[in-house]
């Protein structure tokens, strides 16, 4: 029984130590595959770096560099022997970790501490305050180039400058560029050596939605239910809950079947493309802290794309090491699960390890106190003198500065940005292009296409951006599959046009315009109409309408209206409905609330507000008589007009006023028509606009461009000399106030000094008599106003019970033109006799200095 057990034992332990060496080649064939992948990633670097142009960085000219660029300070190099003893320690006692990105060489190929690399700058353009638009001025202005390895950093890490002038770099470089533009514009940024996915590392976004297609998440608004006793119960559900459950149960299982077949093809679609260097790929970014610039929460910035990123995103896979422009962090955490775990409290020394000491005495690496004792007693006698040296050094050192020249960005590399004068960004499903202003004629500076296919070869939409065109174009959106159209505009445009929508710029087509409002005498805030239709919406009116729609016939006919100078292709009207908001100075059942005119019906309807407590409102139906019967007679017969009072069942309005408020009708009826027909023909003016501004596109340019501004300056300066030559005899004279007082005087070639003095005297009095008469005619016109106004006052009080509304409201509008003309009068008045005596010293002094009286009046 004893060795029955004994020989069990002895062949377990067999198979233990059989099973320990498969694990031993198992991990020596993993780690030989690593070195083989490590030894062909130039092929892979190809493959996802075919895009990027060559560049030879050892050709770049060093010589015009600064001396900080060639040698190390004193204080830099004790920096590096610091740091070249921290390097010792971290790799003695984390012996498992990667070796840290400390001192790379820069363009001249002398070592450089990478904190000292950081150079804060705060530029002087208005988008670089913001961390977004640095990351989006860093994201377009430079050229990604990969890492050589992607599985270390790299040996070399230049200067933001030299990066700035060849606009290109890996993500190192691109991090360090725009974390010295985030810390000058304020912000707690951090660069950060980490590993990433491939798509992050490669910049691949093929599989990521584009950003401007991204809709913002909408927030639930939560419904406040009102108990209500007397409500309407609603009815009861007939529906069958065993047949409802029976629905659900049988789609839930559909649902769960094709949601397992979904999953095993994207388990059989993730073995075949799956990165067999995932959680390996080396990456940099940025870290940005809360607390600074009011930033609520920690994110992360990707330097190659500008976007930012919670610091939950499964594409970051770990951090090494953080550093500044003041000290440098590594990570002591495990980031066995991303960086969602991550504590990014780098004044925690127990997840984070600082370099230089913030305080008197600097921190050692954190260990378990058993090991750290271990390995303080086995290391002792070898350690101990050089350990108490670097103590010493390190004891109060501070970061010395930047050896990095002034980051300088010119307006001019500021404005144009793309360093190929056109970016490509690839999305899934989607592409977006970029252009610097004025590059193109048209003023496109992005597009955004996007694609029914992963291939790009079925556009769906294109959505265009805009910048400094004259006719305030901003957007244009294009749907390929309904071909519509969709513009938008800046205010400033011609007619106020703020949208417009359209299939086809022929007139009388289905589209759609809005204006804004503030712009418009009108109030007209949209415009949508078709080829039967029109319909107008209003806002702020002082007659309260906000709705109009106008029907129209097929049959069209050449109709010229006055005042305009072409002929409108009209249609004729069918009906024109109006629509009011109720106006509180009347009562409910004088307010009218719609308006119908029926054209062919030759009819008016009349609806009114409802009244309190009513539910029918009140109507008026007229019915206009014909042609010949108008002809002959003018009477209102009761046939002519039906009306329901609501409340009452008797008619209590008299036909006088009935016939008064058809005649009103009537003739609000042609004007209508009027309007209607001035509308389309604003529109067809609109659509001409517009295909001339399509047609000669012009681009404006700022007060602040210098640049443009100055080349036009010379083309002016160019047209004005080419007059000249033209006409050479030419010459710009100065007004000369003396001219017609020496014709009196026979104009002789000298003039005594008798002479000289009448001169003078005659042109100043006769420039006095001139401003008085100004005066005297701009207050004859003041009184005239001012004597017109009393007796149009006094008129109106004298017959004020008598005037209908509509002469009511005609008396006030003609009122206010005439204070408002009194008042500019006024004011007109008041600024003649103010500056009257400025104009005349003025005049004095330049007779005086005039060469012709000077030598005579300078005694005088």
């Amino acid at each position: 029984m004893y060795f029955c057990r004994g020989s069990e034992m002895e062949v377990l332990e067999e198979k233990e130590e059989e099973e320990q060496k498969e694990e031993e080649l198992k991990a020596l064939e993993v780690s030989s595959e690593l070195h083989d992948m490590d030894t062909k990633l130039s092929v892979e670097q190809v493959s996802f770096a075919s895009d990027v142009p060559d560049f030879d960085w050892n050709s770049i000219d060093t010589s015009q560099l600064p001396d900080s660029y060639k040698v190390n300070s004193p204080r830099e190099k004790k920096l590096l022997r610091i740091a070249h003893h921290y390097h010792q320690q971290f790799a003695h006692l984390c012996p498992e970790r990667k070796p840290l990105f400390l001192h790379p060489v820069n363009e001249c190929g002398v070592e450089k501490f990478v904190s000292t690399t950081v150079r804060p700058t705060l530029l002087p353009y208005t988008e670089l305050y913001h961390w977004d638009g640095c990351a989006s001025f860093v994201s377009d202005y430079l050229t990604m180039e990969p890492l050589k390895c992607p599985l270390t950093p790299p040996s070399s890490l230049y200067s933001p400058t030299t990066i700035l002038k060849y606009q290109r770099g890996n993500c190192f470089d691109f991090s360090v560029l725009l974390c010295s533009m985030l810390i000058g514009a304020g912000y707690d940024a951090y660069c950060v050596n980490g590993y990433a996915t491939h798509d992050i590392c490669s910049l691949d976004e093929t599989l990521e939605e584009c950003p401007l297609l991204r809709k913002p998440a909408e927030v639930p608004k939560e419904e406040v239910k009102k108990s209500n006793k007397y409500r309407v119960k609603s009815p009861p559900d007939m529906c069958s809950k065993f047949e409802l459950q029976q629905e659900a149960k049988k789609k839930a299982e559909t649902e769960a079947t094709e949601k397992k077949e979904r999953e095993e093809r994207g388990m059989e679609a993730e073995e075949l493309t799956r990165d067999r260097l995932c959680g390996l790929r080396v990456h940099a970014w940025v870290l940005v802290l809360s607390g600074k610039r009011e930033v609520p929460e920690t994110f992360f910035i990707d330097p190659f794309t500008g976007n930012s990123h919670s610091t939950m995103d499964e594409q970051f896979l770990g951090i090494e090491s953080v550093w500044n422009h003041k000290n440098y962090w590594v990570n002591m955490q495990d980031c066995r699960n991303g960086c969602k775990d991550l504590v990014f409290d780098l004044s925690d020394a127990v997840h984070w390890e600082i370099m230089l000491s913030e305080t008197d005495k600097p921190l050692h690496l954190l260990l378990g106190a058993e090991k750290e004792n271990e390995l303080f007693d086995r290391n002792m006698d070898d350690m101990e003198e050089e350990e108490e040296e670097e103590e010493e050094e390190e004891i109060s050192f501070a970061m010395p500065p930047s050896w990095v020249a002034p980051i300088q960005i010119s307006a001019k590399e500021f404005e144009t940005r793309c360093s190929q004068g056109r970016k490509v960004i690839l999305y899934k499903k989607a592409k977006l292009e970029k252009w610097p202003p004025y590059s193109n004629g048209n003023g496109l500076v992005k597009r955004l296409t996007v694609y029914a296919d992963s291939n790009y070869t079925k556009a769906v939409e294109v959505k265009e951006w805009f910048k400094n065109r004259e006719d305030m174009l901003d957007v244009r959106e294009v749907n390929k599959q309904t071909q519509l159209t969709t513009e938008y505009f800046s205010p400033g445009h011609l007619f106020g046009l703020k949208v417009h929508t359209y299939k086809s710029m022929s007139p009388q087509t289905e589209r759609v315009m809005e204006f804004y409002t503030e712009t418009r005498v009108d109030g007209l805030q949209k415009l949508a109409e078709n080829d039967n239709e029109m319909k107008e919406y209003f806002v702020g009116r002082d007659d309260f309408k906000y709705f109009q729609h106008t029907e129209f016939r097929s049959k069209r006919k050449k109709v010229t209206l006055v005042g305009t100078r072409t002929d409108v292709n009209s249609r004729p009207i069918v009906q024109i409905k109006e629509c009011f908001h109720r106006n509180l100075q009347k009562p409910a059942d004088e307010d009218v609330a719609e308006r119908v005119f029926l054209m062919e019906e030759e009819m008016i309807q009349l609806t009114y507000h409802l009244k309190d407590k009513y539910i029918t409102a009140s109507k008026k139906d007229f019915f206009k008589p014909e042609e010949s019967y108008r002809k002959q007679s003018e009477i209102m017969t009761p046939e002519m007009c039906i009306t329901y009072q609501a409340g009452s069942s008797e008619q209590h309005t008299k036909l006088v006023h009935l016939y008064k408020l058809l005649r009103e009708l009537t003739e609000e009826e042609k004007q209508l028509k009027q309007q209607v027909w001035r509308t389309q023909a604003e529109v067809l003016t609109i659509l001409e606009t517009r295909e001339n501004e399509e047609a000669d596109i012009k681009l404006s340019a700022s007060i602040y461009d210098t640049e443009r501004n100055a080349r036009k300056r010379q083309e002016y300066e160019a047209m004005v000399k080419a007059k000249k030559d033209e006409f050479p005899g030419q010459k710009e004279q100065d007004l000369d106030y003396l001219a017609p007082f020496l014709i009196q005087i026979g104009s002789p070639e000298k003039i005594t000094r008798k002479q000289a003095l009448c001169l003078r005297d005659d042109c100043l009095s006769d420039f006095k008599n001139r401003l008085v008469s100004k005066a005297n005619i701009i207050q004859a016109h003041f009184e005239k106003e001012v004597e017109e106004l009393q007796k149009k006052n006094q008129q109106f009080q004298e017959n004020q019970n008598q005037l209908s509304e509509k002469e009511e409201a005609d008396f006030l509008a003609d009122y206010s033109e005439t204070m408002f003309r009194i008042h500019i009068l006024a004011l007109r008045l008041n600024r003649e006799k103010q500056t009257a005596p400025q104009k005349y010293l003025a005049l004095e002094e330049k007779l005086c200095k005039d060469p012709r009286l000077a030598e005579h009046l300078s005694h005088a």
